[in-house]
């Protein structure tokens, strides 16, 4: 029963080894993103809200030095975390995990002081819990239109709160029963700020499905699975291998790091089209990809920053225009009226290839001499976790400065309490 295999795995010990290691880089990555997408529109919006509904001071929010409710800081910080659509992804269930599980583990860290170990540890259960449960769940219910970060990440963030409020397991189970009825979070909304705020609504469904599970409240027990349950209602196709290797077996370690501030799914283009000399101006680009990304980031004449993070289209001429596509400042409104970014954007087809994984792509430039080039990149090979590590910190250092993103990776490594870490945060 996949209730108690999670209730029991909330509470796992944990041995040292790569997916921890691989955690703290998520961590440091959630950290830098976060900060800087702390004055986005959608940051701004959330976070002024909380602060003028006010509460008891439990949890810190990113971008403020004033603390609010534990739900209200994990609904925040989630949010503004997605902001940018630059932090991690797993690509076993389209999702991403840290966005969900790491707002609601330092919310409640910080609500009930654990220690910075703790919270890692939390997080680690509740990245791992939210890609099983997204595994669980199954295609059918990502292509629906339901999105994994909001649906499974609920799942994780609520074990990683059972976690530090030391639940016993028919508590937990009361949790997660009570954030099935809660979990949600539509596709539909990409490309607008409700994208970014399903991060949010994970953490916040997380964390207050635990609170009060922890103050007696009772669910089904297996509302998950039961044929009106989350799974059946929500197209779910219950595959219970999914569990398998629970604790034994980190999928976590698979995660994958954003290095483009847009959809994951463009990353491989955007990787290919790195081979190609700066300022080369074909004149024709077929982008060949896996038909699944075709419904999430295929947006073929974006007109705001938000709409162009996906399109393959924009995205591939911002490359090719020489654009940084790893800074978030350079999808803009703006940027998709371009005269420049419009004429190579309209030489872009999309096409679908057979045999081409979710991971890769191949683009096929035709230059104006009629001369070809093909590029190709597979995102299924992160390299060495050292190569991981130089690569996720170049980007802490890009988004936050050298002093800056070095302090944050050391109090990480120490294990810094979970208060200054949040201190890191106010920016």
């Amino acid at each position: 029963m996949i209730e108690e295999k999670l209730a029991t795995f909330a509470h796992a010990p944990i041995a040292p080894g790569p997916a921890m290691e691989i955690l703290r880089l998520s961590l440091l990555d959630w950290c830098a993103v976060g900060i800087a997408g702390r004055d986005e529109p959608v940051a701004r919006i959330l976070r002024d809200q909380a602060l003028d509904e006010g509460g008891a001071a439990q949890a810190s929010l990113i971008g403020s030095d004033t603390r609010v409710p534990a739900r209200a800081a994990a609904l925040v910080n989630g949010t503004i975390s997605h902001a940018l659509d630059y932090d991690d992804t797993h690509f076993a269930h389209i999702g991403h995990p840290s966005v969900a599980v790491m707002p609601a583990a330092l919310a409640v860290a910080q609500l009930t002081g654990s220690s910075g170990k703790a919270l890692q540890e939390a997080a680690l259960i509740g990245a791992e819990a939210s890609i099983r449960v997204g595994l669980w769940l199954g295609r059918a219910h990502y292509q629906t239109g339901f999105h994994q970060t909001a649906t499974a990440g609920a799942f994780g963030a609520c074990l990683a709160a059972c976690r530090l409020l030391s639940l016993d397991a028919a508590r937990t189970i009361h949790a997660l029963g009570l954030v099935s009825t809660r979990a949600s979070g539509l596709k539909s909304q990409f490309g607008t700020m409700g994208k970014p705020m399903n991060a949010g609504i994970a953490a916040a469904n997380g964390v207050e499905a635990a609170l009060l599970a922890q103050r007696g409240f009772i669910s089904a027990g297996d509302a998950m699975r039961q044929p009106q349950g989350f799974g059946p209602t929500h197209h779910g196709e219950g595959q219970e291998n999914a569990l398998d290797g629970l604790a034994e077996a980190w999928l976590f370690e698979r995660v994958s790091h954003k290095l483009h501030a847009c959809c994951h799914g463009l990353h491989a283009m955007l990787e290919a089209l790195g081979q190609v000399k700066a300022g080369a101006d074909p004149g024709r680009i077929e982008v060949q990809t896996h038909p699944r990304w075709l419904s999430v980031c295929n947006n073929p004449a974006p007109d705001t920053g938000l709409e162009a993070k996906f399109s393959y289209r924009v995205t591939a001429a911002m490359r090719l225009a020489g654009h940084d596509t790893g800074q978030p400042g350079c999808f803009t409104d703006a940027l998709c009226r371009d005269p420049q970014i419009v004429a190579l954007r309209d030489r872009v087809e999309v096409t679908v290839t057979e045999g081409l994984s979710e991971m890769q792509a191949r683009v096929v430039l035709t230059h104006r001499d009629g001369s070809r080039q093909e590029v190709f990149h597979d995102l299924d090979a992160p390299g060495t976790l050292r190569q991981r590590q130089s690569r996720v910190r170049a980007k802490a250092v890009s988004l936050l400065g050298l002093a800056r993103a070095d302090e944050l990776w050391e109090r990480i490594g120490a294990e810094a309490p979970p208060d200054a870490i949040a201190a890191f945060l106010k920016g």
